[in-house]
C-alpha cells in the first residue's frame, strides 16, 4: 500500500515537472517571437502630443545654449610675484584671490552684481578645473601676459616647460614669433613662503631664471602667455641627484598641456613639445586656408595656383573632402592636421636649430640620403608616428599644398597636431613618461577627430639628452595605466554615443572601429551595438521613416525570418518536451522497478 503511494506521487512529480517544461520551452521559443514580431508591426506612429515634446525638449535645450554664463577673467598684464602667492597654509590656496564673474547678460563686470551676477574665486574655479591633478598643485594663469593683440583664427603654440629648459623655450619663440602659452613648473617645497626660501634656492632661482628670460627679448612681451605651475614633487625614480635638484613637479605633463591650452587665447592651437624647431610656416599656411575657406561660399575646391608662398590645400581625402569641409572639420574640433616630426639619426647633428632645413626639398635630400641624416621622429618606435606614413608623405613632390588622411590609426599614435581649442582634454591621471600624448589623441580619436597630414610641412626634434632610467621605470607603470584608460574611455564614449543615439552613426565610427579591437570589451561593443541598431530601428519606425522609406524585399526577409523562428520554436519545444518526458520516465523505470510499460503510461497523462 505504502509503495503504490510513493508510485504515484513520483508519478505526479515527473507530470508536474514536465508540464513546467513545456510552458517555459512555450514561452521562450513560441510566444516570445511571435509577440515580438507583431509588436514590431503594430508600432502606432509618434502623437502629436509627443511631437509637442519634442519640440519642446529642443527649445528648451536652444534657451540653455543661449543662456550659457560666460566667464570674464580680470587678469593683470603681469602678475608679481609676492607674499599672497607663496601662502603659509599651503595648499589652501591654488591661484590668486580674484573674483571672476559669471553673468547671463552681457554687461560690463562692474555691473554683473547689481544684475544678478555670481563671482567665484579664482582659486576654487581653478582647484575645479584640474582637480584631478597631483595635489598640492598650484596654477597660477597670465603671470605674464603678452601685449599683441591676438587674432581669434591664429594658431597658439601651446607647451610645457621645466626651468632647466629655458633656453629651447627662448629658441621657439624666437624662430615661431606667433603666439605662445606656456606653462612653466616652478618647484616649491612644501609649507614654504617665498620670503622663507634662501636666495640660492632651486624655486627662487628658477623664478628669477624666468623674470630673466622674460625680459631678455622683446618677442616674449610680444607672443608669450606664461602661466605657473607650483608644486613640490621631485622625479622620485631618478637617480640622477642634479634632477632631484632642480625638480620635475612629477612630470604632470598633460595637468600642464590643459593649462596651457584653456588659457590659449586663439580658436586653434598646436599642443608641442618645447624642443622642436618650426621649420616651416604651417601657421601661414593655415591661417590662409582658414581665410580663403571663409571667403569661398560653396565647398569647391580652390585651384592649384604655382609661385604663392602659402598654397590652398587643394588635395582631398580618402573621402574627397574639399578644404572647405577639411577646415569646418577643423573649426568644429571633428578634425586635427597632422605637421610629421623628424629627427636627426646622429644625435649630435640635431643640437644647433640654424642647420635644420626650412624646406621640404631640404629635407628630402637628408632624408634621402645614403645613409639618411634624418628620419622620422622615434622611428624605433614604430607605433607612436608610423600612421603619418612617411613613405607617402615623401613621395608628394614639394610644394603640393596637399593633404592626406591617416588611414591606419593605432592607439599609440602621438603626433603633433593642430586642432580646434575645443576638442577633449587630456587625461590628468598620467604623470611621467610614456602615454601621456598617446592619451590625449586616443580621446580625440574616439570623440571624432580625424587626422590629416599636411604634406608640405615638417618640424625637427632638437637632440638633448634623455634620461634613459627614469623614462624606462615612468613608460612601465603608465603602460599598465593607459591599458585601463582606453577601456575606460571606450566604455565611456560608447555609452554616449549610445545614450544620444549616434552610435550608429559617422560620428561615432572612430569608436566603433577601435574599440572592438580591445579583447576584454569587444563581446560588450557587440551588444551595446545591437542594442542601439535595434533602438534606432525602433525610433526610425515610430517616427514614420519606414512609411516613407518601404523596402518590400525587407519586409518580405522580414516575415520569412519571423516565420522561420516561430517554427525552429515550435520544433525546439516539441523536442524539449519529449527530451524531458522521456528522461523522466527512463528514470521512473530504472529506480522505482515498476513494469517496463508502466512508464509508457505516463506518456498518456
Amino acid at each position: 500500500m505504502g509503495v503504490n503511494v510513493i508510485i504515484r506521487l513520483l508519478q505526479f512529480c515527473v507530470c508536474l515537472y514536465v508540464l513546467a517544461a513545456v510552458l517555459f520551452t512555450t514561452c521562450v521559443y513560441v510566444l516570445a517571437p511571435v509577440t515580438g514580431f507583431f509588436r514590431s508591426r503594430t508600432h502606432a506612429s509618434p502623437t502629436a502630443s509627443s511631437s509637442s515634446t519634442s519640440s519642446h525638449y529642443d527649445i528648451r535645450i536652444a534657451s540653455l545654449s543661449q543662456d550659457r554664463p560666460e566667464v570674464r577673467l580680470d587678469l593683470r598684464l603681469a602678475d608679481p610675484l609676492d607674499n599672497s602667492h607663496w601662502v603659509d597654509n599651503w595648499p589652501s590656496g591654488y591661484a590668486s584671490s580674484e573674483l571672476l564673474y559669471l553673468s547671463h547678460t552681457g554687461n560690463s563686470i562692474g555691473t554683473h552684481l547689481a544684475t544678478g551676477g555670481f563671482g567665484i574665486h579664482e582659486e576654487t574655479l581653478l582647484s575645479k578645473a584640474f582637480s584631478e591633478a597631483m595635489h598640492p598643485t598650484r596654477i597660477i594663469p597670465f603671470y605674464f601676459k603678452s601685449s599683441n593683440d591676438v587674432h581669434s583664427d591664429d594658431v597658439t603654440i601651446t607647451t610645457l616647460v621645466t626651468s632647466n629648459r629655458f633656453k629651447v623655450l627662448q629658441q621657439l619663440v624666437e624662430r615661431y614669433r606667433g603666439p605662445v602659452s606656456v606653462t612653466i613648473h616652478i618647484p616649491l617645497p612644501l609649507h614654504a613662503t617665498f620670503s622663507s626660501l634662501k636666495p640660492d634656492h632651486p624655486s627662487r632661482v628658477a623664478l628669477s631664471n624666468l623674470h630673466a628670460l622674460y625680459v631678455s627679448s622683446p618677442l616674449f612681451s610680444q607672443y608669450v602667455d606664461v602661466h605657473l605651475a607650483l608644486s613640490p614633487f621631485t622625479s622620485a625614480l631618478s637617480a640622477d641627484p642634479v634632477v632631484q635638484r632642480e625638480s620635475e613637479g612629477g612630470r604632470q605633463f598633460n595637468v600642464w598641456r590643459n593649462a596651457a591650452r584653456l588659457f590659449a587665447r586663439t580658436n586653434f592651437v598646436i599642443m608641442l613639445d618645447v624642443d622642436f624647431a618650426v621649420c616651416t610656416d604651417w601657421r601661414g599656411f593655415v591661417r590662409e586656408t582658414i581665410r580663403e575657406a571663409a571667403e569661398s561660399p560653396s565647398p569647391i575646391r580652390p585651384p592649384f595656383r604655382t609661385g604663392r608662398t602659402h598654397e590652398s590645400i587643394r588635395a582631398a581625402d580618402a573621402a574627397g573632402a574639399t578644404a572647405t569641409e577639411i577646415v569646418k572639420k577643423l573649426r568644429e574640433g571633428t578634425a586635427a592636421l597632422v605637421v610629421p616630426a623628424f629627427e636627426y639619426v646622429k644625435q649630435r647633428d640635431g643640437i644647433d636649430q640654424r642647420t635644420f632645413p626650412t624646406d621640404k626639398q631640404g629635407l628630402l635630400k637628408l632624408a634621402r640620403a645614403n645613409p639618411p641624416v634624418i628620419a622620422s621622429f622615434h622611428a624605433s618606435w614604430a607605433p607612436g608616428h608610423n600612421s603619418t606614413e612617411y613613405e607617402r608623405y615623401y613621395s608628394i613632390p614639394p610644394g603640393e599644398g596637399a593633404i592626406y588622411k591617416v588611414e591606419q590609426y593605432q592607439s599609440a599614435y602621438e603626433p603633433y597636431v593642430i586642432t580646434s581649442k575645443h576638442v577633449s582634454w587630456c587625461d590628468e591621471r598620467f604623470a611621467g613618461y610614456g602615454g601621456n600624448k598617446a592619451a590625449c589623441l586616443f580621446e580625440m580619436y574616439l570623440s571624432g577627430v580625424s587626422y590629416y597630414v599636411l604634406s608640405d610641412h615638417f618640424l625637427i626634434h632638437q637632440s638633448h639628452k634623455y634620461e634613459e632610467e627614469a623614462r624606462r621605470e615612468e613608460r612601465k607603470s603608465n603602460r599598465k595605466l593607459y591599458a585601463d584608460f582606453k577601456e575606460e574611455s571606450c566604455l565611456r564614449y560608447l555609452y554616449r554615443y549610445y545614450r544620444e543615439g549616434t552610435l550608429h552613426t559617422e560620428r561615432a565610427a572612430n569608436a566603433r572601429d577601435e574599440c572592438k579591437k580591445i579583447k576584454n570589451i569587444t563581446k560588450m561593443v557587440t551588444q551595446v551595438m545591437h542594442v542601439c541598431l535595434a533602438s534606432s530601428y525602433g525610433i526610425a519606425h515610430r517616427s514614420g521613416y519606414h512609411r516613407k522609406h518601404r523596402n518590400p524585399v525587407g519586409q518580405w526577409l522580414n516575415a520569412v525570418a519571423a516565420s522561420l523562428t516561430m517554427a525552429f520554436g515550435c520544433l525546439g519545444c516539441v523536442f524539449f518536451t519529449n527530451m524531458f518526458m522521456l528522461i523522466g520516465c527512463s528514470v521512473y523505470a530504472m529506480y522505482i522497478n515498476v513494469p517496463e510499460s508502466a512508464s509508457y503510461s505516463i506518456l498518456e497523462l
